[in-house]
């Protein structure tokens, strides 16, 4: 009875998320695309000096500047919140529910939200402000209301930003999904049960954020590399073993970014309509873009300036999506296993397991875990700030047990659910951001057009 509910559930929650994000698609794609033109397609003409600034020195020393933590740290503790299980599970159920055509629209969302990112970004720098304890308070909640005068509208906006991101944060992309998908991956290979999975998680997640903001960024910056290495490496093996077929798995996107996918194998067929949105819902639970999450990040770095930080942001979302998601979703095309009765994390594991059987799976479960994790450490600050924009300090440690606790709680409920638990979420969460950047569109042309104009980024 309890499992008929609980179905029940999932299929509300389901109607709700599609008929949100029916709407929330062309809203972000109409931002992303105004933010672009507004800044002169900067995330394109601009793309070589965004990687130039990201990887210099300076990103990595901040040069005693104000702020927690250096540029590259900021980067590094936003790239482990986008880089999560989204870019593993996400794209797999992207493929599941929208089809190959789907990551033609990931693709999409991830290039407009290059100049998004940049938005977030800059803005979080220009109107980030000091707690009580001195640590950087930053984010979307911040540039709302300051940036749009302090207005009444203003306020509320904020406001529904920050409580919407906490909430977000407790229950949905960054916490119960992350501890969620690294259960079933640890399940599905080593037959791991998820209660087992959820006490170990809970505890190294406890270990970092106890520590705040300099602790999570510390680990963040050695974490990322090396799980993306890890990921590459073993992935880039799967990719040679079928490199006769990735030209048809690019075929397979661009032949169904503007037509249905029929039904094939196990995968039982998806409408143009649910390829572009499921290719957007997967799009921003993995990058972030329009969230508001990463310009809370940002927003702490010892940063020369917002626009230096806001090229760092356009890297950020390239290395997410147009590498990491484009990455697995080549393999799952080129291997096959997109068409296979599997889901989430445990299809992508299925297509490293198809080339080694012995250690591919393991791979995947590995980088389940250290990528649901670096995502949990992320996210906790995220929302951590979200709930001190209403209580201020005091509230940090109450906040931080609430979180470390709903991470185990994530390891053991149903994937399905947590998913579209954590798509509704980021709907309602993103919307008063997006409003925000539409208005102040305008200001973010000017910061950029005056930095680049006077050589200081």
């Amino acid at each position: 009875m309890e499992h008929t509910f609980a179905d029940q559930i999932t299929l509300w929650l389901d109607v709700g998320a599609s008929y949100i994000w029916t709407y929330m698609v062309p809203i972000l794609f109409g931002i992303g695309a105004l933010l672009t033109v507004r800044i002169g397609f900067l995330q394109f003409r601009s793309f070589g000096t965004a990687l130039r600034v990201t990887f210099s020195k300076r990103s990595r020393t901040g040069e005693g500047r104000e702020g927690d933590v250096t540029p590259f740290a900021a980067l590094s503790t936003a790239l482990a919140a986008t880089v999560g299980n989204g870019n593993i599970a996400g794209v797999a159920t992207a493929l599941c529910w929208g089809g190959p055509g789907a990551i033609f629209w990931m693709w999409v969302c991830g290039l407009l939200g290059m100049a998004t990112k940049y938005s977030e970004a800059v803005l979080g720098v220009e109107y980030r402000r000091k707690h009580a304890d001195g640590t950087v308070a930053g984010g979307p909640m911040y540039y709302i209301r300051y940036g749009m005068n302090d207005t009444t509208f203003a306020k509320i906006l904020a406001g529904v930003f920050a409580a919407c991101g906490a909430f977000s944060a407790l229950l949905g992309t960054g916490n119960m999904v992350q501890s969620n998908s690294m259960a079933s991956a640890l399940q599905s290979e080593f037959s791991v049960p998820p209660l087992l999975t959820g006490s170990v998680i809970t505890i190294f997640v406890a270990l970092v954020v106890l520590g705040g903001i300099k602790r999570i960024g510390a680990v963040a910056e050695r974490l990322v590399p090396a799980m993306l290495l890890l990921y590459f490496v073993f992935g880039a093996l799967v990719l040679l073993h079928n490199i006769q077929l990735i030209p048809h798995a690019f075929g397979l996107i661009f032949g169904h970014a503007f037509s249905p996918a029929a039904a094939t194998g196990g995968f039982l067929g998806a409408s143009l309509r649910q390829a572009i949105q499921y290719g957007a819902r997967r799009g921003v639970l993995s990058n972030e873009a329009g969230l508001g999450s990463a310009p809370i990040a940002h927003a702490a770095a010892q940063t020369p300036g917002p626009v230096y930080q806001g090229l760092i942001g356009i890297t950020e979302v390239f290395i997410d999506t147009i590498v990491v998601c484009t990455f697995t979703a080549l393999i799952l095309l080129s291997s096959g296993m997109w068409q296979s009765d599997l889901q989430g994390a445990a299809m992508t594991a299925g297509a490293f397991s198809a080339t080694a059987p012995y250690l591919g799976g393991g791979v995947v479960a590995a980088a389940s875990v250290l990528f649901g994790y670096s995502t949990l450490i992320a996210w906790c600050y995220y929302g951590e700030q979200c709930v001190k924009y209403f209580f201020g300090v005091r509230i940090t440690m109450l906040y931080r047990t609430v979180f470390i606790c709903l991470t185990f709680l994530g390891a053991l409920v149903s994937i399905d659910l947590v998913f579209l638990i954590g798509d509704i979420f980021n709907a309602v969460m993103a919307f008063p951001n997006l409003i925000g950047l539409m208005l102040l569109s305008g200001l973010v042309a000017r910061i950029t057009r005056d930095a680049l104009r006077d050589k200081t980024l």
